[in-house]
């Protein structure tokens, strides 16, 4: 008879979690243009024509309105390149994030 003995191999299997999401809020203000803000979402967040003037309204209707949703970095990166293009000609026009619960 054989003694040796098998063991099962065993593996550690790593979970690899989704990236937490963050939503990008657009905020209202009664300053910068709806033509300027329209240009601005279709340039930052690739957005149709129709698109851009949906969420412009939204938010100019109900204060805020949450543009796209992207990890943290992308996200992050797009409020502060649309609040800065807005800076730069002078519009108060701003973008924040939140996280998405």
């Amino acid at each position: 008879m054989n003694d040796t003995v098998t063991k099962p191999k065993t593996r550690a299997k790593t979970k690899v979690e989704r990236p937490k999401l963050h939503k990008v809020i657009l905020i209202n203000d009664d300053f910068t243009p709806r033509e300027f803000v329209t240009m601005i979402l279709k340039a930052e967040f690739r957005m149709t024509e129709d698109q851009a003037y949906k969420v412009m309204i939204t938010a100019h209707k109900l204060g805020a309105c949450v543009v796209a949703v992207f990890t943290r970095d992308v996200a992050e990166t797009k409020a502060t390149r649309a609040t800065d293009a807005a800076r730069t000609k002078g519009y108060p026009l701003l973008f924040t994030t939140e996280p998405e619960e």
